[in-house]
């Protein structure tokens, strides 16, 4: 690092921190058996205290969302008023801050690329957000600079671009990085999405050592904790000086007790080097006197041993250019679980810190800065005093190289001031956590209330406080109320968090939105809903009677499509093809989903736009299958209405079919065609020019792959049939349009499968060409039951013949006889093991298909139990295959029983239109000739007379 240079103090005047430096000199030789590293430590410490108090540009450092720093900084404001405040903040946000007027706080700051380009296509999109709350020094200064004629807010931090240029080793983590094993992020707490934190002044221990030590002896949970005891109440009344430099002492310690990270370290620095480098350029250009300006950082920037620290540091430092992505500006709504949650701050800690907010506002009298105009705040009145100290001129500037005496050491060497017990506000909290408590399940009475009070009392003087804080009390409501479990959705913990302030959230105003967001709200106006409230609201669409609502619908359909679950989901009604919805009803949370919309902004200037992007990025995108292409056909057709569009994704289906060599997608593209073609040929006069080229290159396509398919491990026994369902339902368009029947039958007869369910699908297939018969069919499926060795195969064959009915629908009848044979045939000890291998596949391999097999088996079996006892099969109401044979031996028997009985043949004769047969060629020959033309009805008289 970079070694301090430091300023000697004016001549003839004693350092104002020599003193300090002394006693702390002597602390270490006390306590380290004489100096070294601790004494360096310490010495170096006041070191940067000094060398940040004199510089000319007063540094205010700051702590991001402690109340304190806001007390101070509007303190501060009112007395010096500069005319420039620097504040460390993405350069590139500046012209986003005037529009925070239309926002209730919180909200945050975005930054937001969804095409990057010199960073890793998997890093997109790239979100940077800087959080701000009331209580926030940062918004103190905004407010004042915005408000105050004359003043220049200047922001000098690195721009979003140059936050993922320094990430060390790859892209920062964030929420969505977070453990897989905790819990999901609440709604509210996930407002930032995953997008990358800024905040002005991250100051937190980075030596897990000096954190875990702190704790423990400070008696506290977490950090938030700590730093509300030890930082934010004695620092709530401080003066200036006294602010300054204890806050610039913290920083320093933690900077110097910080590991060795070098790559954290350089960004730290660079971050450094980066904003001295932007003032000087600013002060050089304009002219200002470094004593009209303020610049607010972090306290730990505020600390920098940097060479390019100060209006007279080097200008060695070089900044980059930002890369060629393309950044969107915008205000997303945020709160203060999302800050928690963001930041790695304990729950409840931002809303604890807004309510010491308004304690020390009422306290100290200041009346801090606020935006003409912000929604959900409200100017304080002007008392006398306050509106004495706003008149007051400003105190003369320091001399350069002068400082501020010495407030550290009597800072330092004061006890710790103990509050006295307020019992009345205990009182009230304790009322008021019990009743929350009844009405969120909890058998609390006055006791536990009671017991809330004094166990607060007690775990306060445990730690060494005189008066409970929040984090006392919220310890003490928890073991008091909270039994073995959870009656309701909220803890006692959350619910002392609501009592404190809530988790307060922020919300965009509608002027502060994008343009789409605004045409969004625009053209959902006639719903008459109000849409910047957050939760839940129903819409009720007639359109039938009120066809002007027709534009709100295709907006509700698109946002459902474009927009995260939950924001517009349909209650009643849908969008298919080809038809037209009458009515329709919506549950609506568009204000809950409000990032949501801003950030589909950055894309486009209305959502149509914004779809066709989407639909054209999922069609020519690199894991683009020809299924996800006509999904997008179909899209495009049904929310954008746009045929031009669709015809063109449906030329890159065309396109994208025919470099496949895989099967994985035909159930899918089988749907999507059958559905299309259903929808062009009854909404258009002529089929697309595009689906008839898919068709014949389908018919095509799917018969050369589908011998390879046939045995193909890889390709399930669904993808085949889909293949064959293609193939069969638009052969007929496929010959119309030059295609050859004879490449489907010799793509068959080349197909050899070995598995079961396969076999069976091939012989459907064979059945519907007309190679093999059902009575050949028939009898080969009942060789497969009466073989034993083949019986335990036999569901797999029944899933073949199920997966058949999307080719061959015709057969549904035939698998009810194949399952019905086997229940007939197969005995108890066999069934009842094979039953539930049969269940489960057949619910596994055709679920889908299963609808199509009950109605076939309704429509067969009998609608009565009496009914059943007499009934028959219609499969064994037919003739037997024998029966249909050429006449041989039995015919002639037939024959000769015939002329044996001549009267009984004669009327035989007439009844079937043979008269003078007898007379011509004799008894004999007539018999024969009747015989040999009905030879089956010969046959079943000779066995019945033989009988």
């Amino acid at each position: 690092m970079t070694g301090a240079t430091r300023v000697p103090a004016a001549a003839g005047a004693q350092a104002p921190f020599e003193a300090l430096r002394g006693r702390l000199q002597q602390a270490a030789a006390a306590f380290a058996d004489g100096p070294g590293a601790l004494e360096g430590i310490l010495r170096g410490i006041v070191d940067d205290v000094d060398r940040a108090v004199r510089e000319p540009l007063e540094i205010f450092p700051v702590c991001h969302h402690s109340p304190a720093s806001a007390i101070a900084m509007a303190r501060r404001l009112r007395e010096k008023q500069p005319k420039v405040v620097y504040l460390e903040l993405c350069e590139d946000m500046a012209p986003l801050l005037p529009e925070l007027r239309n926002c209730r706080l919180p909200v945050a700051v975005q930054a937001f690329a969804s095409e990057v380009d010199g960073f890793p296509a998997e890093w997109a999109p790239l979100s940077v957000v800087a959080p701000i709350t009331e209580a926030s020094a940062e918004y103190q200064a905004i407010a004042y600079a915005l408000e105050t004629p004359g003043v220049e807010l200047v922001l000098v931090d690195r721009s979003s671009d140059h936050v993922f240029q320094w990430q060390p080793g790859g892209r920062p983590a964030g929420p969505a990085d977070a453990d897989p094993d905790q819990p999901p992020a609440e709604e509210e707490a996930a407002l930032h999405g995953d997008a990358v934190g800024i905040e002005v002044g991250d100051l937190r221990p980075r030596f897990a050592e000096l954190e875990e030590y702190l704790l423990r002896h400070g008696r506290v949970r977490h950090w938030s904790e700590w730093w509300h005891q030890y930082v934010e109440l004695p620092l709530g009344d401080s003066d200036h000086d006294t602010y300054r430099q204890v806050m610039l002492l913290i920083g320093s310690l933690f900077r110097r007790l910080a590991p060795g990270d070098a790559d954290r370290v350089g960004v730290d620095e660079d971050r450094e080097r980066y904003m001295w480098t932007r003032m000087r350029e600013h002060l050089a250009a304009t002219g200002t006197d470094p004593a009209d300006c303020l610049y607010v950082c972090g306290a730990f920037h505020a600390a920098s041993r940097v060479a390019e620290f100060g209006v007279h540091g080097s200008d060695t430092f070089t900044i980059g250019p930002r890369s060629a992505s393309t950044w969107q500006y915008g205000l997303i709504p945020s709160s203060h679980a999302a800050i928690e949650a963001q930041f790695g701050l304990a729950p409840g800690s931002v809303s604890i810190a807004a309510t010491q907010w308004a304690k020390n506002v009422k306290r100290s009298r200041v009346r801090p800065f606020r935006l003409a105009g912000q929604a959900g705040t409200k100017a304080p009145a002007k008392t006398a005093k306050s509106a004495k100290a706003a008149a007051a001129p400003a105190p003369a500037p320091a001399a350069p190289g002068a400082a501020p005496p010495d407030r550290l050491s009597g800072f330092l060497q004061r006890p710790p001031v103990l509050d006295a017990l307020d019992e009345a506000e205990l009182l009230g909290w304790s009322v008021d956590i019990v009743r929350a408590a009844r009405r969120a399940g909890y058998l609390a009475s006055t006791a536990d209330a009671i017991a809330v009070f004094e166990t607060s009392i007690l775990l306060a003087g445990m730690r060494d406080r005189a008066r409970p804080t929040p984090y006392d009390f919220q310890d003490a409501a928890i073991t008091c109320i909270e039994k073995d479990a959870v009656p309701g959705r909220r803890d006692v913990r959350r619910l002392v968090e609501i009592m404190m302030g809530g988790d307060r959230i922020g919300q965009v105003g509608y002027d502060a939105l994008p343009p789409l967001a605004r045409d969004v709200h625009d053209r959902l106006a006639p719903l008459g809903l109000k849409l910047q409230q957050r939760g839940v609201q129903r819409a009720l669409l007639d359109l039938a009677s009120q066809p002007e609502l027709k534009p709100c619908s295709d907006v509700l359909w698109m946002l459902r499509y474009l927009m995260p679950p939950g924001t517009a989901r349909p209650i009643m009604g849908e969008r298919r093809l080809g038809e037209q919805p009458i009515q329709e009803s919506w549950d609506v949370a568009l204000g809950t989903h409000q990032r949501a919309l801003i950030e589909l902004g950055y894309e486009g200037v209305s959502i149509e736009q914004v779809l066709e992007q989407r639909l054209r990025r999922a069609a020519y995108g690199p894991q683009a299958t020809t299924a996800t292409v006509l999904q997008a056909v179909e899209d495009a057709t049904l929310y954008l209405r746009s045929r031009r569009l669709a015809d063109e994704l449906g030329t890159r289906a065309l396109e994208v079919l025919a470099t496949e060599r895989t099967v994985d997608g035909a159930p899918e593209v089988l749907r999507r065609v059958r559905r299309l073609l259903a929808y062009y040929r009854t909404s258009e006069p002529v089929l697309p020019a595009w689906i008839e080229s898919f068709v014949k290159t389908g018919y095509a396509h799917y018969c050369t792959l589908l011998p390879t398919a046939f045995t193909d491990e890889d390709a399930t026994v669904r993808q085949v049939a889909a293949m064959l369902g293609f193939l069969f339902s638009m052969e007929g368009l496929a010959l119309s349009l030059g295609c050859d029947r004879t490449q489907l039958e010799l793509a068959v007869a080349q197909s050899h499968p070995d598995e079961p369910a396969r076999v069976a699908l091939l012989w459907s297939a064979q059945l519907h060409l007309g190679r093999l018969s059902r009575a050949e069919l028939r009898a080969r499926c009942g060789q497969l039951l009466g073989n034993p060795l083949v019986v335990p195969a036999y569901p797999r064959y029944l899933s073949g013949f199920l997966h058949a009915l999307e080719p061959v629908p015709q057969l549904a009848d035939f698998v009810v006889e194949l399952v019905s044979n086997a229940f007939a045939v197969l005995p108890d000890p066999v069934l009842l093991p094979w039953l539930p291998t049969l269940i489960g596949t057949l619910r596994a391999g055709g679920a889908e298909l299963a609808p199509l097999l009950i109605r076939e088996a309704g429509r067969i079996f009998p609608g009565r139990l009496a009914a059943l006892d007499t009934w028959v099969p219609p499969w064994l109401a037919e003739p037997a295959p024998a029966l249909a044979a050429a006449p041989g031996a039995a015919g002639q028997q037939g024959a000769a029983l015939l002329a044996a009985h001549p009267a009984t043949c004669d009327a035989l004769a007439r009844l079937l239109g043979c008269d003078g047969g007898w007379a011509q060629a004799g008894p004999a020959a007539g018999g024969a000739v009747l015989a040999a033309r009905h030879p089956a009805t010969a046959t079943a008289l000779a066995a019945l007379l033989d009988g």
